[in-house]
């Protein structure tokens, strides 16, 4: 499976997560069973961020907040943009991909399943989380 089909993944389940607040490990395992995940591959890569995720949470939240403009809240970002937030900044500052991949990926996914404003407003907030962290683009 492709890095790209697995991000994409990745980022179901994280808005899974987001939206049914359940216990996470369950829904790990019903969301592998649900999509015929069979790729041991794919196994740990959906569990490496889910896991990411949760234990670097209270960071990735700040750098969210940090990066909204000033009348915008967590709570106001739909989960979908939410979701694919979450999983650029864990890729870019917990497993060092490039931003430039991270961001690109996830502003696709957001064409996909968000609304129109959301890869600008995605990019944007990826944008000064690079700034803000420093990050290196290339890797």
């Amino acid at each position: 499976m492709q890095r790209s089909a697995m991000r994409e993944l990745a980022f179901k389940l994280v808005y899974e997560i987001e939206v049914q607040k359940e216990s996470e490990e369950e829904q790990l395992e019903i969301f592998i069973e649900n999509n015929d995940i069979m790729d041991e591959k794919v196994v740990e890569y959906l569990k490496d961020i889910k896991k990411g995720i949760k234990e670097n949470e209270d960071e990735i939240n700040r750098l969210i907040t940090s990066n909204l403009k000033d009348n915008w809240s967590l709570n106001r970002i739909s989960k979908i943009n939410l979701s694919l937030i979450k999983l650029a900044i864990y890729e870019m500052v917990y497993q060092n991909l490039p931003y430039k991949v991270a961001i690109n990926e996830v502003v696709e996914l957001a064409k996909k399943y968000a609304d129109e404003s959301a890869p600008v407003f995605i990019n944007g907030i990826l944008a000064s989380v690079v700034k803000e962290k420093k990050l290196n683009g290339d890797s």
